[in-house]
C-alpha cells in the first residue's frame, strides 16, 4: 500500500471518527506507526541539501520529486533500468528519457 493511499485512509478515518470501530481505528493506527517506523531519510549534508532545494525551486518541483528523477535518470544511464521507449511527437528523438 502506498503512502498516499494510506494517508487518504487516515484522513477518511479522521473524518468519520464517530463511525469507525475501535478495532478498525486500532488497525489504522498500528499501520501508521509501522510506516513511520520504516521511513528512513537520507542525510545528504547541508551543502547538497541546499543545492537540491534551490534546483527544485527553480524547476518548480518538490525536492523529493527532483531526487526521484535524479535517481531514476542515473539508473537508466547506467543500464540498471531499461530506457523507456515512449514516442514523443514534440521531441526529435524517438524516445524520451
Amino acid at each position: 500500500m502506498s503512502r498516499l493511499i494510506f494517508a487518504g485512509e487516515l484522513e477518511s478515518a479522521a473524518d468519520q471518527i464517530a463511525d469507525i470501530s475501535r478495532a478498525d481505528l486500532q488497525i489504522v493506527l498500528r499501520r501508521a506507526a509501522l510506516m513511520l517506523r520504516n521511513v528512513a531519510g537520507v542525510n545528504l549534508g547541508a551543502r547538497t541539501d541546499e543545492l537540491l532545494f534551490g534546483i527544485a525551486a527553480e524547476m518548480e518541483v518538490s525536492k523529493s520529486d527532483l531526487i526521484k528523477t535524479i535517481v531514476s535518470d542515473w539508473l537508466i544511464a547506467n543500464a540498471y533500468l531499461p530506457v523507456p521507449l515512449e514516442l514523443d511527437e514534440d521531441n526529435e528523438t524517438p524516445f524520451k528519457i
